[in-house]
């Protein structure tokens, strides 16, 4: 605890494992590409390297990490020890751990599982490689942020595991999204599904954070679109150059580049559910229409003109005949389609008929006894 920690990159992440930190009585000092109004900010890399032993670096991706590195080397001596904690491909670690180490400074990777609401508690777990004298001196510093610590090999393999978990928690919300698309195509409550999920071998921890607030379309953040796009997309070329077929993976990976050509990059990558339940409103959006039915009606409000009454029935009255019911990306079977057609068909009459009385209204004199 007498060494002082240099911190880079205040996302969710740097943010919860700098209190932690701070918490367990380190001293810690923070450096972040955006200046941020905390204590202890510092103005670059190379002042954290010159007041700090240990810099633990929390920047999102292979760029980021070797040009952080970089930034560091002209400082860093024999008595430093850097923790990457990146999610990046095994060859920009290796690559990373290569110039600290050209340095005389030791070099643990640290890539980590859990998200907003485990870095808050500490709770994250680590996956380590490095040598074992650094990963000796690394553990007490990371046990203040984490609930276990699992030790791989050498430096890459950390990375590959990083790689393959998120592989598979991209591919169960992905899932998760389709399953609850089916399940309100059939007219099921979604809440009824969530419920049995909890009970089925399947279930994860991963689900039970996910689900439910995709049924409220709630995506707030806690590990975004564009993070894990980047993972996927470090998945599937590993595939490539090893000449395997990641196919769940490379659709997974394609249902998150839609959302980020949507601009939704920065909400929780959970996000991809949108495709599958378009119809369900935002958890803020149901508040404010909550708020807007139990509102009463102004007494002094002035009746609705009749011009776009009329405009709203011939709208309805030219709009053409849907043979397509839509059911999030499903359509309802044929005799269904067949059926709603026959019924709409009286509906139709009636709104020609008002339609054809409003017009003959608004063309007749208005009458002195009316007034």
């Amino acid at each position: 605890m007498r060494k002082n920690i240099g911190v880079i990159g205040l996302g969710i992440i740097g943010r919860g494992v700098t209190a932690n930190l701070r918490q367990k009585g380190f001293q810690v000092f923070v450096w972040n590409r955006t200046p941020r109004l905390v204590p202890n900010f510092v103005g670059s890399p190379g002042e954290l390297a010159e007041i700090c032993d240990c810099l633990q670096i929390f920047v999102s991706d292979d760029g980021a990490l070797l040009e952080t590195v970089r930034r560091l080397t002209e400082n860093l001596t024999s008595r430093h020890i850097v923790i990457a904690h990146s999610t990046v491909a095994p060859d920009s670690m290796r690559a990373a751990a290569e110039m600290v180490e050209h340095r005389g400074a030791r070099f643990v990777e640290a890539p980590f599982t859990g998200s907003k609401i485990a870095a808050e508690k500490g709770e994250l777990v680590y996956y380590l490689a490095g040598d074992d004298a650094a990963l000796r001196e690394a553990r007490p510093i990371l046990k203040a942020s984490s609930k276990e610590i699992i030790e791989t090999g050498e430096i890459g393999q950390a990375s590959a595991i990083k790689i393959a978990t998120n592989m598979v928690t991209a591919a169960s919300v992905q899932a998760a999204a389709e399953a609850l698309a089916l399940i309100r195509a059939l007219g099921v409550p979604l809440r009824k599904f969530v419920e049995a999920m909890k009970v089925n071998a399947s279930h994860s921890t991963t689900l039970a954070m996910k689900m439910p607030k995709m049924t409220e379309a709630n995506f707030e953040p806690h590990f975004s679109v564009k993070h894990m796009l980047k993972d996927m997309e470090i998945a599937n070329q590993l595939g490539l150059s090893h000449n395997l077929e990641l196919g769940v993976t490379a659709a997974a990976r394609d249902r998150l580049f839609e959302q980020i050509q949507l601009g939704h990059g920065d909400d929780d990558y959970s996000a991809v559910a949108r495709k599958y339940l378009p119809e369900i409103p935002p958890a803020s959006q149901k508040d404010a229409e909550a708020a807007n039915d139990n509102a009463q009606p102004d007494p002094d409000a002035s009746p609705p003109a009749a011009e776009p009454i009329l405009a709203d029935l011939e709208e309805a009255k030219s709009e053409p005949e849907n043979n397509n019911i839509a059911i999030g990306e499903t359509t309802a079977p044929t005799l269904f389609h067949e059926k709603t057609k026959e019924e709409t068909r009286p509906r139709a009459g009636f709104f020609t008929r008002l339609l054809r009385r409003g017009k003959q209204l608004l063309k007749q004199p208005i009458s002195s006894k009316g007034a």
